[in-house]
């Protein structure tokens, strides 16, 4: 579900982790000649207890790795829409895990259905959230509320009642001394680490502009099958519909967008672009765009130009490029690079070797647990989240669209209390075709 390959690398694929599971080998910048799985054990023995909402492959993916995280978890409860996705899920987990105690996941904490969240939250104290993104805020609220630690995939919301919505849960938890992790893993990612840290150090002064891009072929279909209700059909090809997904420029292009407003230390006061549908356009293609084109600008001035593509057989790109008053910097894959404007390498990072970043933000998860830490990442990943939906706000109207007064949109995607007798939110006509936004006509606030 997470296609996170870089330029062809997928070796940060949380898909491909399950697939082959191991702690990182050889130095991290993060935390330099220790083995990570012991560190997080030297202040707290208390045994962890993971439940784990959403059980699709990012949810299978980021359960194993936080199982490998520390010594001292335990895997007690699973939730799911679907029980065969559920069942799929624990099957993957205990053949990726081996001969292990931390799987111990009986029938009666084996949840189904839309209020099976809170029931294997409430047995937990970390809680691992990846549902498809809609239903992040009502699961990240209700996690905070009832004080659990949280690993919670990006982006945190399809709309902006969502993003208020975890915005105030990320300021409860911090004040209440949760550990808060988001699933933007470049920030746990040793080239961008490092690229911040020239940053910091005025090597290229002061970020004018920008480029970020993912363009790819797109991801997976799933077809409609015989005997589904509308709302099934939705949820089993969540990609499509915005009430779940948010688009392709929220759930997947929010990375580089991220690493945008982290490098310039701001995030944007409007944005203004254009978008279509020209290749993926049947019926099983929902309501969403293949490409998306916008320009972010920031209070600082700056202006960032973000592509994201779904399009089989053209340039393909995941990376980032910025420039500033002295020079420039560059981030892809692994690697980062900064150059003055006389050409000059200033610096270059080359980390074939690094830890897996997946990996990472478990370990120091779960160290800042054992040690009494607070990482407090939900108000980062509610305003990443919101820059994204600023972009499709403004790719689908086709205007300039102002961040305070996107963030006033009660325009709410998806409805509360949701069971499987409710209407789908989003119809079809007659004909089976879903309305698609039009520029110039669609209403985003």
């Amino acid at each position: 579900m997470k296609n996170d390959k870089k330029n062809g690398d997928s070796k940060k694929s949380r898909r491909d982790f399950v697939k082959k599971s191991a702690l990182f080998t050889g130095g991290a910048v993060l935390l330099p000649n220790v083995q990570m799985s012991g560190m997080v054990n030297l202040f707290n023995d208390k045994k962890l207890k993971i439940a784990l909402v959403g059980c699709g492959g990012r949810g299978t993916g980021a359960a194993v790795q936080a199982l490998n995280a520390d010594d001292n978890v335990e895997l007690v409860a699973m939730a799911d829409a679907f029980e065969d996705r559920l069942q799929g899920s624990l099957a993957n987990i205990s053949k990726e895990m081996g001969e292990t105690k931390k799987i111990n996941v009986p029938e009666k904490n084996r949840f189904v259905g839309f209020d099976g969240a809170q029931k294997a939250m409430d047995l937990a104290d970390v809680v691992i959230l990846a549902t498809p993104p809609g239903f992040r805020p009502q699961h990240f609220e209700y996690a905070i509320n009832n004080g659990k630690h949280v690993f919670m995939e990006k982006p945190v919301a399809t709309d902006v009642p969502g993003v208020r919505k975890v915005l105030a849960a990320a300021k409860k938890a911090k004040d209440n001394k949760l550990n808060v992790v988001v699933g933007l893993q470049r920030h746990y990612q040793d080239n961008y680490l490092a690229a911040l840290d020239q940053l910091k150090q005025d090597k290229i002064g002061k970020i004018v502009s920008g480029q970020v891009y993912w363009n790819s072929a797109g991801v997976w279909v799933r077809e409609r099958q015989a005997g589904q209700t509308e709302l099934e059909y939705q949820m089993r090809n969540w990609y499509y519909f915005n009430w779940l997904c948010g688009d392709h420029i929220l759930e997947q292009h929010i990375h580089n967008i991220d690493v945008a407003n982290w490098f310039i230390g701001e995030y944007p006061i409007s944005a203004q672009g254009m978008g279509g549908r020209q290749v993926r356009t049947g019926k099983d293609h929902g309501e969403i765009f293949d490409h998306h084109f916008v320009e972010f600008t920031y209070p600082s001035g700056a202006v960032i130009a973000s592509q994201c593509r779904h399009q089989p057989d053209t340039m393909r790109r995941v990376s980032e490029f910025f420039q500033g008053t002295k020079g420039t910097v560059s981030t892809a894959g692994d690697n980062a690079t900064i150059k003055g404007w006389d050409g000059s390498t200033i610096f270059e990072h080359r980390g074939k070797d690094d830890p897996n970043p997946y990996e990472v933000e478990h370990v120091k998860l779960f160290e800042s647990i054992r040690n009494g830490g607070v990482i407090a990442n939900g108000e980062n990943g509610a305003k990443s989240t919101m820059t994204a939906i600023l972009g499709r706000m403004a790719t689908y109207s086709g205007k300039v669209v102002k961040w305070d007064e996107a963030m006033q949109s009660n325009l709410a995607l998806v409805p509360d209390n949701l069971t499987w007798d409710s209407p789908a939110p989003v119809k079809p006509n007659a004909d089976g075709w879903y309305d698609i936004p039009t520029p110039g006509k669609c209403v985003v606030i």
